[in-house]
């Protein structure tokens, strides 16, 4: 065997790493694929006249080959770019692509070289993720998720994975997937564990897909005073609309602070620095190359044209957002009823919130392109956990509306929601105690089942007595926001549906794959 200073050595020898050695050693794993460039930066490389001759080795997938009498024409691509690499061949080169084809027996691709509908897509999810688009909108979904990440770390938030399986529900209104885990029987009659867990199921209670993991940031809270999360949530909505999904990625935030003002701050700066920093990685100028190439080939998959896409982000990267009372709201549209501007289906009612064309009217009157804030809603309408609008300053808890908020965009609406959250144990108890919520545990030690506990579906909310503890062992002032990330890309990307920004999308009577 010839001597190889990684093979052999004298027992007496030590190993001796030459400089020739390192070398080698580095230039083997430079040529993995994992070093070669992608189509992306070798379509941005600039050859001098001199280099019209190197060799540059790039690694991606056939999408379309075209032949001629002289020449070959294959188009590849990797997903870094919506641009395609196209190499030129002498048609017995591209021979090959044709040969081994001809030998796999496959039915009929189901996406063709032709116009094809979003609902048709929709239908074949893991083969839509092969579109130029869609590579695209992984991306942008990629470096959001990292931006984001990047902006609370600065901020020095600790980001958490809280629980997807919750035994409460944490909006109380019910919409909720049920977990149902089943025990096979016990294999000897009478077995007192095995009957019980078949009785209240795998949990021992009910359990649910959690709806937000709010509550069990604010668990954080005493521990740390800046935490938050972007993880799945779940809603059992029987909604078709296009603003509505039933598995959806959900940003929240949790924070100390006294004062909603902070809140809406935090929430601006994240979005325009998202933004910023979106515009800085050229995603606008992709965006809208990519929408030229549908109009040329009469495809229409983006809401507007390039300048309006490009006006949704030059007014969100804008300074100070709107901000208006949810008194004022309604006051705002109910003047534009009397005067005979606008007719809604529903009629503005104070006691019945916002519907959808209500925002859609609030954000092009106060924001005029931008996002508006619409803060203090009656305490009726909002969650239990919410702290009174007098209280923020002092005055109590006699206030009939809550310190809390929603931002509105244009066009998508209600993008945002936040609080500050009730810190007081006693005024705690006294809001749940209005909604009839259960302070009780789901199930006592022994494990046997309370009576009045029903979870969401019986409107009782389930185990909410852990969350009592949080304020009854000591709590400080805090605050936060729910914030939906694909909404958010929907309007980035300028995506009528967010069914089609989701990957693997799940609604109402939908579950491919």
């Amino acid at each position: 065997m010839p001597w190889h200073p990684l093979r052999y050595r004298h027992p007496l020898q030590p190993y001796r790493w030459s400089t020739e050695t390192r070398v080698a050693q580095r230039r083997k794993r430079s040529t993995t694929n994992l070093r070669l460039p992608n189509i992306s930066s070798a379509l941005a490389l600039r050859i001098h006249h001199d280099q019209q001759n190197t060799a540059i080795e790039v690694v991606g997938s056939v999408r379309t080959v075209r032949k001629q009498k002289s020449l070959a024409f294959l188009s590849i691509g990797d997903g870094s770019t919506v641009d395609v690499l196209q190499a030129v061949l002498h048609p017995d080169q591209a021979q090959g692509y044709r040969e081994k084809r001809a030998k796999i027996p496959v039915k009929k691709y189901p996406i063709q070289k032709k116009f094809q509908t979003a609902e048709y897509l929709r239908t074949v999810p893991h083969l839509r993720l092969r579109l130029p688009i869609q590579a695209l909108l992984a991306r942008l979904r990629s470096e959001s998720d990292f931006l984001l990440t990047q902006f609370f770390r600065d901020r020095d938030f600790l980001r958490l994975q809280p629980p997807i399986i919750t035994s409460c529900d944490c909006e109380g209104a019910g919409e909720v997937f049920a977990v149902a885990g089943e025990v096979a029987a016990p294999a000897t009659p009478g077995d007192g564990e095995q009957a019980a867990i078949r009785e209240g199921g795998f949990f021992r209670r009910p359990t649910f897909l959690t709806v937000s993991s709010q509550l069990h940031l604010e668990a954080y809270m005493h521990e740390h005073p800046k935490v938050w999360t972007l993880s799945p949530t779940f809603r059992a909505e029987k909604s078709d609309t296009p603003r509505h999904a039933s598995e959806f990625q959900m940003l929240e935030a949790e924070f100390r602070t006294q004062t909603l003002d902070e809140v809406m701050d935090l929430v601006e700066d994240m979005i325009r620095s998202l933004v910023q920093g979106l515009r800085k990685k050229s995603f606008l100028e992709q965006l809208m190359a990519a929408k030229n190439t549908w109009e040329q080939s009469g495809t229409d998959r983006l809401e507007g044209n390039c300048q309006h896409l490009s006006s949704r982000w030059d007014d969100l990267e804008k300074t100070s957002w709107p901000r208006i009372t949810y008194e004022a709201a309604m006051r705002l549209l109910q003047d534009s009823v009397n005067s005979g501007e606008s007719e809604f289906i529903h009629e503005p009612n104070k006691d019945a919130g916002l519907h959808l064309e209500h925002e859609k009217y609030i954000a092009a009157k106060v924001g005029l392109g931008q996002p508006v804030f619409v803060t203090d809603y009656p305490r009726g309408i909002k969650p239990f956990y919410m702290l009174p609008s007098a209280a923020k300053v002092g005055q109590g808890d006699s206030a009939e509306t809550v310190a809390c908020f929603d931002l509105l965009l244009p066009e998508v609406c209600e993008l945002v929601g936040g609080s500050l959250r009730e810190h007081r144990l006693q005024h705690l108890e006294a809001a749940m105690s209005r909604r009839h919520l259960d302070l009780r545990p789901a199930h006592d030690d022994s494990g046997n089942r309370s009576d009045l506990s029903t979870g969401p579906a019986g409107g009782l909310g389930g185990n909410l007595e852990w969350y009592v503890d949080l304020r009854r062992f000591g709590s400080v002032p805090h605050g936060g926001f729910g914030f939906g990330f694909d909404r958010l890309l929907c309007y980035l990307s300028g995506i009528r549906n967010i069914k089609d920004v989701i990957p693997w999308p799940r609604h109402y009577g939908k579950c491919d794959c």
